[in-house]
């Protein structure tokens, strides 16, 4: 695609971590092509300029070097580069966007790279002429920061316990205060949140979403549902046994096997395991 995104409208739903991306994205990719001729979707599948982008802005989020701030909007234009014309709206899925999450790289905070994340996104999307908007979903904080240590022991080596991250992240604020400083930084007009707890049918996710990209109720009703939903949460056995695991000093690769291994054999984990100890 050229530089002209001739107005286009251009929608970013940043995640965040834990609110049903997944399956948004599952839904998203099943109906590709009944949604094609209104909405033309971008989400991290493998092989994509998605994967790159999400690690950037993740790398990003981390550490404010120039080098990591220049591969981050390389790795923006390379995924812009794959849209082709014409006058669909473009949504662009990606949870990582939002930066890391509490637990992962030793974030304890929420999101304080993200204003200037999306800006920097928001740049480059104004400068090839799209008509940008940003979307994000939240769930109850009490039953979010828990997903989100359960998540962090799972696939960022996070090796506290669930008490001592809800200690770290007890002064957290409230998803108001990230809306207000995302309003600031990029225009109240143009920054949306939604609430997971208020989408209706949990096979036909992400309605509040594409009723925002344009899609009629009448369009959201005809897509085909989702025929399965995707694992929230390893059981507490599970995660327990990993925490654990993540305090030896593994091989990433080996590590991920035996986190492969334990999703798919949960059962053998009780969940009873004591909350503290070795393996």
């Amino acid at each position: 695609m050229g530089q002209d995104g001739a107005g286009r409208r251009l929608v970013l739903h940043f995640g965040v971590q834990k609110t049903g991306t997944t399956s948004l994205q599952r839904f998203l990719k099943l109906n590709a092509a009944a949604l094609s001729d209104s909405l033309i979707v971008r989400t991290p599948e493998e092989g994509t300029p998605m994967r790159p982008l999400g690690r950037a802005a993740i790398a990003a989020s981390l550490g404010n070097s120039g080098d990591r701030h220049k591969a981050l909007k390389a790795a923006f234009n390379d995924v812009l580069d794959t849209l082709q014309d014409g006058p669909q709206t473009v949504l662009i899925s990606h949870e990582n966007l939002a930066g890391a999450m509490p637990g992962n790289g030793g974030e304890t905070r929420l999101y304080p790279a993200l204003p200037q994340i999306l800006q920097q996104l928001d740049n480059i999307a104004q400068t090839r002429g799209f008509d940008t908007r940003f979307a994000f979903y939240t769930r109850r904080m009490q039953a979010w920061k828990p997903s989100v240590w359960a998540q962090a022991v799972r696939t960022d080596g996070y090796t506290d316990t669930r008490a001592a991250f809800m200690a770290q992240t007890d002064d957290l604020p409230g998803w108001g205060y990230l809306e207000r400083r995302l309003a600031k930084q990029l225009g109240a007009d143009r920054v949306t949140r939604l609430s997971l707890e208020a989408e209706t049918d949990p096979d036909r996710p992400g309605q509040q979403l594409l009723t925002m990209a344009g899609l009629t109720p009448d369009c959201i009703a005809a897509l085909a549902p989702l025929q399965s939903r995707a694992m929230e949460r390893l059981n507490d056995g599970s995660t327990e046994f990993l925490r654990r695991l993540n305090g030896l000093a593994l091989n990433p690769h080996a590590r991920d096997r035996v986190v492969n291994l334990v999703t798919r054999s949960q059962f053998l984990f009780t969940a009873d395991m004591p909350s503290e100890g070795t393996l």
